[in-house]
């Protein structure tokens, strides 16, 4: 008893709590299936080592403020079967980080534009990159309400040293010339230095709609667009099918329950 109270107070001391949890188990289970002693030891930092992984990774997934955590398991990829599945499989592995490259999801409402973005960024964290999550709306308020408080640089900087930035919502409103140049900041800064995903319900010959500035628009689209994986998720709406199915499935059941009432 007091070595196993020893072991955990060393261990609690160390930050170790996956060892402290698990030392005495791990022991009897050693002895039993007579565990080379070195043996012994590299499982329990190896339990150590895959927590404290776990741990990280839940901490970046939640620091990226995500809306709502969606995977690319949770998609269903037979409900758009015209969506690229390999090229966004293919995507999820990151390559695209190391290359600066952005992702432009571009589709009507309810295609999985977002799903997609934040399951390719959720995958992102769960392999140790810095990640946040933000509409364009929300970065424009933050932005203005940082040059207000004389804080644009520090807010633009810390943008910058993000190694995705997931923008939901471009060029769903129209933006002030204003906060048009504030969000080409951001934008400007992490071109061909840090990778972006971007989703948009508007095609590009439309962007005059919201970027009041011509050039600006077209230093916009030139930016993102620049060695960009483009991603076309088209018009359906995927949500749309769902309702209209799980109705249906509503009717049907009902149908079926009045039809076995006598």
């Amino acid at each position: 008893m007091a070595a196993r109270t020893y072991i955990q107070d060393l261990c609690h001391q160390l930050r170790m709590p996956a060892m402290a949890r698990d030392a005495e188990r791990r022991a009897t289970e050693a002895v039993r299936q007579e565990t080379a002693p070195l043996d012994y030891l590299i499982g329990l930092l190896e339990t150590e080592i895959e927590e404290r992984n776990d741990r990280r990774v839940g901490r970046l997934v939640k620091d990226a403020g995500f809306p709502i955590v969606k995977t690319l398991e949770g998609f269903d990829f037979t409900k758009a079967p015209h969506l690229p599945e390999g090229r966004i499989r293919e995507l999820a592995t990151c390559a695209y980080l190391a290359k600066a490259e952005p992702i432009l999801f571009l589709g009507d409402p309810g295609t999985g534009k977002t799903h997609l973005a934040t399951a390719l960024g959720v995958e992102a964290a769960r392999q140790g990159h810095l990640v946040r999550f933000t509409t364009a709306g929300r970065l424009v308020t933050e932005l203005t309400e940082a040059r207000d408080a004389r804080e644009l640089g520090r807010v633009v900087a810390r943008y910058e040293r993000t190694d995705l930035l997931v923008l939901d919502e471009l060029a769903y409103l129209p933006l002030s010339a204003i906060d048009a140049e504030l969000l080409f900041r951001v934008l400007g800064e992490r071109h061909e230095r840090r990778s972006i995903i971007v989703t948009t319900n508007l095609p590009f010959a439309e962007w005059t709609t919201v970027f009041p500035d011509p050039r600006l628009c077209r230093a916009v689209v030139d930016r993102l667009t620049h060695r960009a994986n483009i991603i076309d998720t088209g018009k359906k709406s995927i949500r749309y099918t769902d309702t209209l199915e799980q109705t249906t499935r509503r009717k049907e059941r009902a149908k079926a329950e009045t039809a076995s009432k006598p």
